[in-house]
C-alpha cells in the first residue's frame, strides 16, 4: 500500500503542501474511543492532521467546511472523519458539525452511538431549518447530522441546487462542517460533494486500497478542481512493534 500511498504525493507544488497521516488499524465498528498503544498512535496522527488542516495562523484563511472522502469502500473514511471531529471539537471552542452525507452506506450513527433518523435525506426533503435535524454529541460543541432515511434512490436525493442552499444554511449555522462521502471511485456523490466544500481530506486503506484507485480518486478532485487538505493512510498494521517505528 505504500505505493498506492505514494500516488498521493506526488504532482504536489511543495513537500509540505499536503498534510498527511498515518493511522493504525482499527476493529470495524469500535466507536471513536481510543484505547491502548495503537489507540494513542491513532490518536496522535488524528490530532496533526486537525492542526494542519483547520488550525491554522491567523493570517492564513482555514477551511471550514471539509469532506472526507474514502479513495474506495473499506478505507475508513468514516471512523476517521468521526475521529477528527471528536479531536477538533476539543481544541476548539466554535460549534463543529460532522454530517453523514453518504446515504449509500451511512454508519456515523454507528460510530456515534446513536440512532440514524431523522437526518441528512430528510434536510433535502423539506424546507425545515437544518439546527432542527442536529443533536449534541460531545460537550457543547459538537454536533451529529446522520444520514436519515434517503429511500431507494440516492442519487436522485442529491439534487446541486438544493445540496448548495443547505450547505450554505450549514456553514451559517455551524463554525466548522465535516462531512462524510462515499468513496469517490464507486459514486460521483464525493466530487459533487466536494465542490461544496473548502476541501477534501482523502483516505486510503493500507490493505485494501489499490495503486490505481488512489490515482483515479486523486485525479477525480484535481479535475474538479478540489483542493486536497490532507490524505490519511488508515489501518496500517505492523510487522514489528509500533514503539520500534515511532524511533526511526
Amino acid at each position: 500500500m505504500r505505493r498506492s500511498f505514494a500516488v498521493l504525493h506526488r504532482g504536489q507544488r511543495t513537500p509540505g503542501n499536503v498534510p498527511f497521516a498515518t493511522t493504525p488499524r482499527a476493529d470495524a465498528k469500535p466507536g471513536p474511543s481510543r484505547n491502548g498503544d495503537h489507540a494513542t498512535s491513532t490518536d496522535s496522527e488524528v490530532r496533526k492532521l486537525v492542526q494542519r488542516v483547520f488550525i491554522l495562523p491567523e493570517t492564513v484563511r482555514a477551511p471550514e467546511a471539509v469532506a472526507f472522502c474514502g479513495a474506495d469502500s473499506g478505507a475508513g473514511c468514516s471512523w476517521v472523519c468521526v475521529c477528527a471531529a471528536e479531536v477538533l471539537a476539543e481544541q476548539v471552542t466554535g460549534t463543529i458539525c460532522v454530517v453523514d452525507v453518504n446515504l449509500r452506506s451511512p454508519s456515523l450513527h454507528e460510530y456515534l452511538h446513536t440512532e440514524r433518523a431523522p437526518g441528512f435525506a430528510e434536510i433535502l426533503e423539506n424546507s425545515r431549518p437544518v439546527r432542527e435535524f442536529a443533536r449534541r454529541e460531545r460537550g457543547n460543541n459538537l454536533w451529529l447530522i446522520t444520514a436519515g432515511a434517503p429511500g431507494k434512490s440516492p442519487e436522485a436525493a442529491l439534487h446541486p441546487a438544493r445540496l448548495r442552499a443547505r450547505f450554505s444554511e450549514l456553514r451559517a449555522e455551524f463554525d466548522w462542517v465535516l462531512v462524510d462521502t462515499p468513496p469517490v471511485c464507486s459514486y460521483a456523490d464525493a466530487v459533487l460533494l466536494g465542490q461544496l466544500t473548502d476541501g477534501i481530506v482523502l483516505i486510503v486503506g493500507s490493505n485494501s486500497t489499490r495503486r490505481e484507485s488512489a490515482r483515479i480518486a486523486k485525479e477525480s478532485f484535481e479535475a474538479a478542481r478540489i483542493p486536497m487538505l490532507g490524505a490519511v493512510l488508515n489501518k496500517r498494521t505492523y510487522p514489528i512493534p509500533e514503539a520500534l517505528y515511532q524511533k526511526l
